[in-house]
């Protein structure tokens, strides 16, 4: 019976995976083909109960995984911890098949430093942690274990948690990464620990952006976005830049001078070969989409002190409530419904801008590059069975691994929000180009803000562009 219901189990498993479409399963078009494996009640009854076991198995490995099971241990002792503090966003190892990009304390699980960093899912198979504990010079060595996130997507590289065991008596500052156990730390790069001091939320809301490249343009669009998540609540937005146009840096340095804009440099092709695609099928580089889920892991930890919420989205991308005026309203009414929740998921809709709608044809704008939101306020149906990817908000205490349009793990559970409560407002090429103007729907929630969004980006763009 084990074996038949391992048997099971593995089918079961295999067209799961089969069927999982960027983190989302649908589970129920199996149900007829376990229970034919099954059998009768009695042997479906015992399959479940082992199903059950095994699953928990599974899920106490990856814990266990999380946990690091070697303890820091001192390898010699030095009269003052030195080592060069590395400011760089992205640092290689000696190897070139590790790449470091900040640190973190985190205590959920225990006293750990959480390190986010892209390695070769293959290649690596090894990594330490090099602490040196003040005021006595203690060094101390931590064998890492390493979870490699499992949406790469078929790249060679992707983004991974680099965990390692503090040193139980002191809470050090600084962290190296080494491919072994011996050496001198005077000689590696030093990474400062964040996060090791739990403080109130500055902010409520954090939106993070990633990845600027492409030379991007779209300044219209930007300022709209930037003044629509002003006024909806946002007080931080982190944007993870590799690079943009001259005229964007300018509106860029705006938003940086009044505090609302982070920007974090994000030069991942002096490193690796990036590809603009999401899956290594269509683009055969080392690492997909400029690095993003590396980047919205790091601005998830980077802002777990900060924030009461990140949002992650893309530029492009808006949460518009339609029952609420803001998002503070909003949460606070789905966390009253789902207490305890972690993640929430808004349904992305497209709004082509190849359907306009000249409403609001301001002379001045025209000068500026980039899409007037405010005549787009057309989106394409629902495709029947085919999936319409998720935007979040999290409570990023809960969120220990993401991706783009799903957490991998977290603490918490996962709601998607209504449709009518909230949706993503995505303003981009069409995904249905061939349909006519009477097959989309109207949808006109943009223009409840239409006053004060005008004004707002008048302003910005009368001290930058205009």
């Amino acid at each position: 019976m084990v074996l038949s219901c391992s048997v099971v189990f593995g089918y079961w498993c295999l067209t799961m995976r089969q069927h999982k479409v960027q983190g989302q399963r649908n589970v129920h078009p199996h149900l007829d083909t376990f229970r034919m494996l099954c059998g009768g009640k009695k042997s479906c009854f015992a399959a479940t109960v082992c199903i059950v076991t095994l699953t928990s198995m599974v899920t106490l490995s990856y814990l266990r995984l999380q946990r690091p099971s070697h303890q820091p241990k001192i390898i010699y002792e030095v009269s003052k911890c030195r080592g060069e503090i590395t400011n760089s966003t992205i640092t290689p190892l000696t190897d070139n098949r590790t790449f470091i990009v900040s640190a973190y304390f985190d205590n959920r699980e225990g006293k750990v430093t959480r390190v986010i960093g892209i390695v070769h899912h293959e290649d690596v198979k090894e990594l330490f942690c090099w602490f040196c504990c003040q005021p006595d010079g203690k060094i101390y060595v931590s064998k890492a274990a390493i979870d490699v996130h499992s949406d790469r997507f078929g790249f060679p590289y992707g983004a991974a948690d680099i965990v390692c065991s503090e040193p139980e008596n002191c809470d050090p500052t600084h962290v190296s990464i080494h491919q072994s156990p011996l050496g001198n730390i005077d000689q590696l790069p030093s990474f400062e620990i964040k996060n090791r001091k739990a403080e109130p939320f500055p902010v409520d809301f954090t939106v993070c952006i990633s990845a600027m490249f492409g030379h991007y343009n779209n300044v219209l669009q930007f300022v709209q976005s930037m003044e629509m998540y002003k006024i909806l609540g946002v007080q931080k937005v982190v944007i993870y830049k590799n690079n943009c146009s001259h005229l964007m840096e300018k509106v860029l340095r705006l938003y940086m001078e009044e505090g609302t804009v982070e920007i974090i440099p994000w030069p991942i092709n002096s490193h690796l070969r990036v590809s603009s695609k999401w899956h290594f099928s269509m683009d055969g580089k080392d690492i997909g989409y400029y690095g993003q889920i590396t980047a919205l892991n790091d601005c998830l930890y980077r802002n777990m002190q900060r924030s009461k919420f990140v949002i992650l989205n893309d530029a492009d991308e808006i949460i518009l409530p339609l029952k609420h005026p803001d998002w503070k309203t909003m949460m606070s009414s789905l966390q009253e419904q789902n207490p305890g929740t972690a993640v929430f998921l808004f349904e992305n809709h497209i709004f082509p801008e190849s359907i306009s709608t000249p409403m609001f044809n301001i002379l001045s704008w025209n000068t500026v590059p980039g899409v007037n939101i405010l005549n787009h306020v057309h989106r394409e149906p629902d495709r029947k069975d085919v999936f319409n990817p998720k935007k979040m908000i999290v409570d990023p205490r809960k969120v220990i691994q993401t991706s783009v349009h799903s957490v991998l793990h977290a603490y918490g559970n996962s709601v998607n929000v209504p449709m009518d409560v909230a949706l993503v407002y995505h303003c981009r090429e069409p995904l249905q180009a061939n349909l006519p103007r009477e097959s989309l729907i109207r949808d006109t929630t943009l223009w409840r803000y239409n006053s004060s969004l005008i004004m707002n980006v008048n302003k910005v763009l009368y001290q930058t562009v205009l």
